[in-house]
């Protein structure tokens, strides 16, 4: 096998992936609850009707109007088994909505607003105008819960709070407990969370009852950290997190948090002033539940020219990680990432190799 061709084959199925999302018919009973349909982030949708044949033949179903407010970023996701036995499509926007609307006509089942979005005019360099919810949120199904970050504030923009929300999938109630205020319960290694410039851009995960926020900045105009923020689902109050010791090193890209089931997967981007000492950035990185970090090579990997990368801005942080299993290869467990830098790498995921070389990289 020959690991820069795989890549190249990896990344086009990613893409029919995400094109395959949005197809996928009402009564498929195919419940999308993350970004990309899989904790892997690997995007692959599977509906057999969908054909060549079929495809040639698509267009645009007339009898869903779905009318929302707010601006949308966040992947919707797909809700079998709703209140009446509706299907619903969650939508999440910048307004700090949250929608749930019956798959088949669009119509709203319920809609829950989170709290008062943050004025561009109020914050630093951000292209969100408001900025409320951004990421990808996620379902667990088995408590039919909805789990998302928004920012908000209570006093106009005077203060801002990232806010992590649970709410009941059938209602749209805030589920007891909830929110956890960021700020107030997050630190590491005596770095403190600063919610006014941290942007929550990437997509939520759940690994083993645990849910994982990362947070990047807002266009690198702060003295901010890149955050894996965990929250246990059933005890909201212990709040674990994990930041970069370097200024920078945002988890900014979309996919988010990618697991192989075990453990939560990040990337990281740019830091500044390191001095050539690593502090976090440039960076695939395995937690344990937690989120902690071993430090261990065989849970990081970082580019030999992770100094350069800082230097101009070509971060690996744009995208997330990728997870992949390739059975019969040697190594078989992989990640797959694409950086700013235009190239491709892909890493022993069951080793990952510290500052090191990839296994192969494709440009």
């Amino acid at each position: 096998m020959t690991y820069s061709h795989s890549i190249f084959r990896l990344v086009v199925a990613g893409l029919c992936g995400a094109f395959l999302s949005g197809v996928v018919p009402a009564n498929a009973q195919v419940n999308v609850i993350q970004h990309h349909n899989h904790a892997s982030r690997d995007g692959l949708y599977v509906d057999s009707a969908f054909t060549p044949a079929a495809a040639a033949n698509l267009t645009r179903d007339m009898n869903f109007d779905g009318t929302i407010s707010g601006d949308v970023y966040a992947q919707p996701l797909y809700i079998d088994g709703g209140p009446s036995d509706r299907a619903l499509a969650i939508a999440v926007t910048e307004s700090n909505n949250v929608y749930a609307l019956d798959a088949v006509d669009g119509s709203v089942i319920w809609q829950t607003n989170v709290g008062a979005p943050v004025s561009a005019d109020d914050l630093l360099c951000t292209k969100f105008d408001p900025m409320g919810i951004i990421g990808t949120p996620i379902v667990d199904l088995a408590s039919r819960a909805l789990f998302l970050d928004a920012m908000t504030t209570p006093d106009g923009g005077k203060t801002k709070k990232h806010l992590i929300f649970s709410v009941n999938v059938d209602t749209g109630d805030i589920n007891r407990g909830w929110p956890v205020d960021v700020g107030a319960t997050a630190t590491y290694n005596g770095i403190t969370f600063t919610a006014s410039i941290q942007q929550q851009r990437p997509a939520l995960g759940i690994v083993g009852n645990i849910l994982y926020v990362g947070y990047g900045s807002m266009a690198d105009c702060s003295l901010f950290h890149g955050w894996l923020v965990g929250v246990p689902i059933d005890n909201p109050t212990s709040v674990t997190a994990w930041a970069t010791s370097a200024i920078g090193g945002g988890v900014w890209g979309v996919g988010g948090v990618a697991s192989d089931g075990i453990n939560p997967f990040i990337t990281t981007g740019n830091t500044f002033n390191t001095g050539g000492n690593w502090g976090g950035g440039e960076a695939v990185i395995r937690f344990q539940p937690g989120p902690i970090f071993t430090g261990s090579p065989a849970d990081y990997w970082v580019p030999l020219n992770w100094f350069d990368l800082d230097n101009f801005d070509s971060d690996l942080g744009g995208s997330g990680p990728l997870l992949v299993d390739v059975p019969g290869a040697t190594p078989s467990n992989l990640v797959a990432v694409l950086g700013k830098d235009a190239n491709a790498y892909l890493i022993n995921r069951d080793n990952l190799g510290g500052i090191s070389g990839p296994i192969a990289t494709s440009h």
